[in-house]
């Protein structure tokens, strides 16, 4: 199996699989409060990195320096934005949700200007991200009324959760080159199961929870697809990939996310969502072009 291959069928992966987490997570709501749902998640993800670690016999980095990697991201990657994007998904739709997180492309632009030396992004990929912006916002410009009295808070949480994680991955790209996917997940990932569990202790009637079916489905689901397969995934790619390349993956989700719903949940498929998702997509094709000097030398090589 070529690496082009092997990086490709990745790439697609967690697009397919983070496409239909923003409706998991919605689903989920309906049987558990945000903070003690988004904490059983990473407990899941947590016992499975676990389980994987004492098979492969993966060492742990235990220095100060791993320390405080963990911690930074144990907060900052999963404690925060996930408690945020929980809670937030309670008072605005899931689509606004996804809509909002595709300003993560462009807040992993200004932080890559600002923290990797010698960073530079085409002027053709930064229109080619606004087009795909466009397509995203065509999409789901008629399934929710905005209110802002309403949704204000929500969307500003939503906002918070994609600068948040666009600085982790800059973060990540430039001091955590050297650590392994698995064990770079998976105390960061113990640290956020723990930290939101002692926010819903305070914060939540965890009594109140419903372990329906579709509940504990979402969990497992969210816990071993969507975060140790995808997360696991994502920061392996990250070493493979240009980090522009990686980030435009929240405008492909949510077509993924549509066509999702309308093949399995018997959602209705406007004309003007297929159109959105057309140009979504066009956009992140207009994103992802090699730079013309790297273009000339593949060509030079064939």
């Amino acid at each position: 199996m070529s690496e082009r291959f092997k990086i490709t069928s990745v790439y697609i992966m967690i697009c397919l699989i983070w496409g239909t987490t923003w409706f998991a997570i919605k689903a989920g709501l309906d049987s558990f409060p945000p903070f003690f749902s988004a904490s059983m998640r990473f407990a899941v993800a947590s016992v499975v990195f676990a389980l994987i670690i004492y098979i492969r016999k993966y060492p742990v980095p235990m220095s100060k320096t791993s320390i405080k990697f963990y911690l930074f991201m144990g907060i900052c990657s999963y404690v925060i934005p996930f408690g945020m994007i929980y809670w937030a998904e309670q008072v605005i739709p899931s689509g606004l949700a996804s809509v909002i997180f595709t300003i993560y492309p462009f807040a992993v632009i200004i932080f890559s200007r600002m923290m990797i030396r010698g960073f530079e992004i085409a002027p053709y990929k930064i229109f080619g991200m606004f087009v795909g912006l466009g397509g995203i916002v065509l999409i789901f410009a008629g399934t929710f009324k905005l209110e802002l009295s309403k949704q204000l808070i929500g969307m500003t949480a939503a906002v918070l959760n994609a600068v948040i994680q666009a600085f982790v991955l800059v973060t990540i790209k430039k001091r955590g080159k050297d650590l392994h996917p698995v064990t770079m997940n998976f105390l960061p990932m113990v640290i956020g199961s723990i930290g939101l569990f002692i926010i819903a202790l305070f914060t939540e009637n965890i009594h109140a929870s419903k372990f329906t079916g579709v509940g504990i489905f979402t969990v497992f689901y969210l816990g071993v697809l969507g975060s140790v397969v995808t997360f696991t995934s994502y920061y392996w790619l990250l070493n493979k990939i240009n980090i522009l390349l990686l980030a435009v993956v929240s405008f492909i989700t949510p077509v993924v996310a549509l066509y999702t719903g309308w093949l399995l949940g018997n959602e209705k498929l406007d004309s003007h969502q297929m159109i959105g998702s057309i140009v979504a997509l066009a956009g992140v094709l207009f994103a992802s072009l090699p730079e013309p000097r790297l273009l000339r030398k593949r060509l030079r090589k064939v």
